[in-house]
This record gives structure tokens, C-alpha cells and sequence, in this order.
């Protein structure tokens, strides 16, 4: 999985500890999800972070929901489950990794 290289041009918002976005941590860097997507800071700007393709999470057995236990974000047209320092997104009768 790859990630696209989108960048965000009008975001004059600072992400950080205390910004009031929820942090999401991804691979060696943080994502900051903000209005229905995912920002990360790259080289003195801020970039989308999307992932490029589809990857399934196998074995995955529990059922995310508003009762899991495991933090929502909205992200785009659905909501993402962070767990296990990842994010799993339900996708026709199983989860992603996102």
C-alpha cells in the first residue's frame, strides 16, 4: 500500500497535541483527521493522507460500531475504527486497513 502525495494547500491550521483533532498514528508519521479527511505533515506543509488501493484486514473478528470501544473518525463518505494503531473501515462484509 502506498500513499498518494495530495497536498492540502489552503490549510492554515497547525496540527498538534492540542488542536482538538484526533491524532491517528500511521506508519512513521501522524495523521490529524479534519473535516472528513486525513492531514500529515510533510516537508513545511500539509499533505491528505489517503491510502492508495484496497487492503483487506484478515482475521479480523470483531465488529466495530458506536459501541466497540474503539475511537470513530469520519473519513469521507464512511467512519473508521482506530485499532491497533491503524484504521478499519467496513467494506463489503469485511475490514479494511486504511
Amino acid at each position: 500500500m502506498t500513499t498518494l502525495h495530495m497536498e492540502h494547500p489552503s490549510h492554515t491550521h497547525t496540527h498538534g497535541a492540542d488542536c482538538g483533532h484526533t491524532a491517528v498514528p500511521h506508519g512513521d508519521h501522524t495523521d490529524y483527521a479534519h473535516d472528513g479527511h486525513l492531514h500529515r505533515e510533510h516537508s513545511g506543509h500539509w499533505d491528505e493522507c489517503e491510502a492508495d488501493g484496497h487492503v483487506a484486514h484478515e482475521g479480523h473478528p470483531h465488529q466495530h460500531g458506536a459501541e466497540c470501544g474503539h475511537e470513530s473518525v469520519l473519513h469521507g463518505d464512511h467512519v473508521d475504527y482506530l485499532h491497533d494503531s491503524h484504521r478499519h473501515a467496513a467494506h463489503a462484509g469485511h475490514w479494511d486497513d486504511h
